[in-house]
């Protein structure tokens, strides 16, 4: 029984017709040097707090910075290379990401900036945000 496919002649293989005679032949290589690394980041809710946890492997501690402006909250990290040349050696290959990240999202309430809390553990940054406790709703009598 013979495939049926498709035929669009407005796409790459349309004008390319011999894509499909190489296809397997040749393994893509992506050497991306300007990746964009994500911070990596879970957010839990209970009743009166948020609690964030941040992925920040390799990063020193005083080089974090956790920014809280009511629900605005921003974390940024910068990692450093550290370039130590010995003689009669070479660098055959470097993964490593060197550089900043950075993440900032909003909660839904207002987060009590006075009594948040930050921990970093191996390479891990817990914070604890404490809801801001609202008013209670005033009802107002109509004279």
């Amino acid at each position: 029984m013979a495939n049926i496919t498709r035929f669009d002649p407005f796409s790459v293989s349309a004008l390319d017709p011999f894509e499909d005679v190489f296809k397997g032949f040749f393994r893509p290589v992506s050497l991306e040097r300007n990746t964009q690394h994500a911070l990596k980041v879970d957010v839990h809710e209970d009743e009166q707090n948020y609690t964030l946890h941040a992925d920040l492997p390799g990063v020193k501690k005083e080089d974090i910075q956790v920014t809280i402006d009511g629900a605005h909250v921003s974390i940024s990290a910068e990692t450093r290379r550290e370039t130590e040349a010995k003689e009669g050696s070479r660098v055959l290959r470097s993964e490593r990401y060197y550089g900043k990240v950075s993440r900032s999202f909003v909660l839904d309430t207002e987060v009590d900036d006075t009594q948040a809390q930050a921990n970093y553990r191996n390479g891990v940054l817990e914070l604890i945000l404490p809801k801001k406790q609202t008013a209670a709703a005033k009802k107002l009598t109509i004279n």
